[in-house]
């Protein structure tokens, strides 16, 4: 059985943005830079990734409230493609981390956590739900749904 799990630890690049289905599901995004330092023959070598990182439901709206550019945080989730095409009408393909946790790193800086009240049904911590193998036999996109994500 293959997995899909990716941890990540960087800054953001920018404010988290919140957004809303048209069935009201919030949904959060926000860019992710991970730095590499590593020596190469004596040299300090910097290597930077970046990721586009999306966050369903409550815990979109918990890190749109939480997090600003600049912070530096851990995500666990699953990379995900998606299709899409421009209004020029170009296929485009995009990677994305869909993230199932996101926390604030402790290791220089101080949080200050803030329980929040649970939403009745939903996927609980955020998660959008999972793909499957196969097609989508109920119609839709097997990740948004009927929906369209923005």
């Amino acid at each position: 059985m293959a997995t899909n799990t990716i941890t990540l630890i960087g800054n953001l690049t920018r404010d988290p943005e919140l957004r809303y289905t048209a069935g009201g599901r919030g949904v959060a995004s926000f860019g992710l830079a991970v730095n590499r330092r590593y020596q190469v023959n004596g040299e300090w070598q910097e290597q930077v990734s970046y990721f586009n990182i999306v966050c369903w439901g409550d815990l979109g709206e918990n890190v749109a409230a939480t997090m600003t550019k600049g912070n530096r945080c851990i995500v666990t989730g699953r990379i995900e493609q998606r299709d899409y095409e421009t209004q020029a009408g170009e296929k485009r393909t995009v990677f994305e981390v869909v993230a199932d946790e996101v926390g604030p790193s402790l290791r220089w800086a101080t949080a200050r956590i803030e329980r929040t009240e649970r939403s009745e049904g939903g996927f609980g911590g955020g998660s959008a739900p999972t793909r499957t193998g196969g097609g989508n036999a109920g119609g839709g996109d097997a990740v948004y749904g009927d929906e369209e994500p923005f």
